[in-house]
């Protein structure tokens, strides 16, 4: 591999761990603008979100090309569908899904496991990626919590 390619897949790690790291103050940021009834931060924040799904997919194809590792890859694509799941659900179909028990509790697994599966690739990247998007995940507790119980 050459030094351009290496340049290349550096630079698809720290895409993918910026992503993750702004995923979750995103998704912090919904919950508290929730809270609050704003809604135009909500809709903004939730719009920058979908559109993480540029970034994601260019490092899934990164790490395809790059032939990662099986469990990389797929952390990519969990990821990529939860987006996917995000987008159809709350800006193409429009449907009070959150509502609706059956479809809100595969939602919040697939969301769940996009969580962990971001945490997973960004310690593989780097350890202190890893601990970057782990605090961010955990701020984004925090702030569900404070939706709920605050």
């Amino acid at each position: 591999m050459n030094n351009e390619q290496m340049a290349l897949y550096e630079s698809q790690d720290i895409t993918f761990v910026f992503s993750a790291v702004i995923f979750n103050i995103l998704v912090s940021v919904v919950y508290i603008a929730t809270k609050f009834d704003l809604m135009a931060l909500l809709q903004i924040s939730g719009f920058i979100i979908v559109s993480l799904i540029v970034p994601f997919t260019f490092t899934l194809r990164g790490y395809m090309k790059k032939e990662a590792e099986k469990k990389i890859i797929i952390s990519n694509m969990v990821v990529l569908l939860y987006l996917v799941l995000e987008l159809s659900l709350d800006y193409i179909l429009k449907i009070p899904f959150r509502e609706i028990l059956t479809l809100h509790i595969p939602y919040i697994i697939v969301f769940y496991a996009a969580e962990f599966s971001m945490m997973s690739v960004s310690f593989k990247v780097n350890r202190k990626a890893g601990f970057a998007v782990a605090v961010t995940f955990c701020i984004l507790i925090g702030c569900l919590a404070y939706l709920y119980l605050g």
